[in-house]
């Protein structure tokens, strides 16, 4: 069998487990959060360098103008600005220059009163008058390499490492409590896309958000972090207002997942950022306004908590695509590489079905070099050890089509992809046929570790997929349908209706990996954070 191009390994991005948490009731005397505009226009100034820059400005992350949209007046600094040129200095350990040193009047005085845009996005409110009332301040993402250890305690040394980075933040948590006229902002700093320090950067942003205003008994209600970083990482990394409250989900990376060419996030991130930090800082100043507590509140139904596996799932039927999303997912998601003429249609379809009225029907149309792939991710983590494989019933418009059943398995921090590759037949292009895959006929994919284990973990399942990708400098195209996808087990046979799957080559049981993969993989490392949710292409 030929060998695919390396556009498979984009696929492994995909698994992302979200362990959700029930939400107790709220208490009686509970308010729920309001993600709206404030009522009149609300001086804010935002700390920043080039990262920041490209978030606020008009065309690339939008963040200015949308800010303005919501009522909020957007003041800014950036290099050279202020008292000693105090705004070329925004690492993490200048933050104790800039509000716990003797200099932090001096300082603060400039930044309360800065009226000025220093870089360029919509401003088109008028001045209200008075002081910032909002200080947001983020540093870049070289400061997500942090030394150390993911638990060290603060400390006094270090410059960039985890333990002197919460040292900082705790002193600078006392000037925030002696203003609570102000509402202090926090934005994470941005991720890399090197995963030396990923760790540290992953477990010190968790810290600020979770741990430390609790850990030093913080009673003020001014002060507030938005996780960027996290928002960063992963298409299903969220920091968000979902269902009235605000939502913190982690995927399974700890690296930059929106590059632009270096480690200033993409466009499409810095959006994807917008989109989420506005109503939350909404939420954040209704709550300093109103007197709640800026980041307490009761438990969201999107902050993950850790969550014991489902009871093993009997057999039967995942889906026959008759209507509805199955249950605990969002429902078959199209993905593509935006970055080619490449694109998937991935929906219930009349055209043709083995039993009722629909099937899933997958029109692919695959450039060469690039991919595409079709997704089912589940809520909670899924025990499928009952089964002994997966059964769908498959029908081809043409023969000679390839493509992947991916399975991803594992933890909310350490997911696994395993493959098994399918070629159609001049007999599926035209009757359906019933294909039953053995869990042992899965192997792990080629760019992670242990690349080719047969797949023995169907008790921690957390998606599966469709994928396409193509043979080197040869485009894909064409459609399939799969219909009653189901666990199956021993006693099931093939269908008596139509024929069985034909036994393939002992060799196509293998994934499809690329000639010279290791040759390619710096390719791959750039092509990763291509991947985009296709609008309207998923299963609603």
């Amino acid at each position: 069998m030929k060998t695919l191009n390396s556009g498979w390994v984009v696929f492994s991005i995909l698994p992302v487990l979200l362990l959700i948490s029930a939400s107790p009731k709220p208490s009686s005397n509970f308010q729920a959060d309001n993600p709206g505009p404030p009522d009149e226009a609300v001086k804010l100034v935002f700390i920043h360098h080039s990262t920041g820059e490209n978030w606020l400005m008009d065309d690339y992350g939008d963040l200015g103008k949308t800010l303005d949209q919501n009522n909020y007046f957007v003041s800014d600094t950036n290099y050279g600005w202020g008292p000693d040129a105090i705004g070329d200095r925004t690492d993490i350990p200048n933050w104790t220059e800039w509000f716990a040193s003797d200099n932090t009047p001096t300082y603060m005085d400039a930044l309360f009163n800065e009226n000025e845009q220093h870089a360029s996005y919509t401003r088109s409110l008028s001045d209200p008058g008075g002081e910032n009332q909002i200080i947001v301040f983020k540093s870049c993402f070289p400061n997500s390499a942090l030394e150390g250890n993911p638990n060290d305690s603060p400390d006094t040394e270090g410059w960039l490492s985890v333990g002197h980075a919460k040292y900082v933040y705790n002193e600078i948590l006392q000037y925030f409590g002696a203003r609570p006229d102000k509402l202090f902002v926090v934005v994470t700093a941005p991720p890399l896309s090197d995963p030396t320090y990923a760790d540290n950067a992953r477990a010190f942003n968790e810290w600020l958000v979770n741990d430390w205003l609790r850990e030093n008994n913080y009673a003020g209600n001014n002060v507030a972090v938005f996780d960027f970083y996290n928002v960063l990482t992963d298409p299903n990394a969220h920091h968000r207002v979902n269902n009235g409250q605000i939502g913190h989900i982690i995927g399974t990376r700890n690296t930059l997942y929106y590059p632009s060419g270096d480690d200033h996030p993409s466009e499409q991130g810095s959006r994807k950022a917008t989109e989420e930090f506005v109503p939350v800082l909404n939420v954040f100043y209704h709550r300093w306004k109103e007197g709640q507590p800026a980041e307490a509140s009761v438990p969201s139904a999107e902050t993950q908590a850790p969550i014991a596996p489902l009871p093993p799932v009997t057999l039967g039927l995942l889906d026959d695509f008759e209507g509805g999303i199955p249950a605990g997912t969002a429902g078959w998601e199209a993905f593509q590489d935006e970055a080619a003429n490449t694109s998937l249609s991935c929906a219930p379809s009349a055209q043709t079905a083995h039993e009722g009225v629909h099937s899933l029907q997958l029109d692919f149309d695959v450039a060469a070099n690039s991919w595409a792939t079709c997704a089912l991710m589940f809520e909670q983590v899924q025990d499928w050890s009952a089964a002994d494989g997966l059964a769908f019933y498959l029908r081809s418009a043409d023969a000679g089509l390839v493509f992947d059943v991916n399975i991803y398995a594992g933890s909310m921090t350490a997911s696994e992809t395993y493959l098994r590759t399918i070629e159609t037949s001049n007999t599926t292009s035209e009757v359906w046929v019933q294909f039953i895959l053995r869990w042992e006929e899965f192997h792990r994919a080629d760019w992670e570790e242990n690349a080719g284990e047969a797949f023995a973990k169907p008790n921690q399942i957390a998606g599966m997929a469709f994928g396409f990708s193509t043979y080197s400098d040869t485009p894909n195209t064409g459609t399939v349908w799969v219909d009653e996808l189901s666990l199956s087990g021993e006693a099931e046979t093939s269908s008596a209706e139509q024929p069985s799957a034909p036994k393939e080559p002992e060799q196509s049981r293998q994934p499809l990996l690329p000639c010279g993969g290791a040759i390619f993989l710096p390719f791959l490392l750039v092509a990763l954070p291509l991947l985009k949710k296709h609008a309207g292409g998923g299963v609603k």
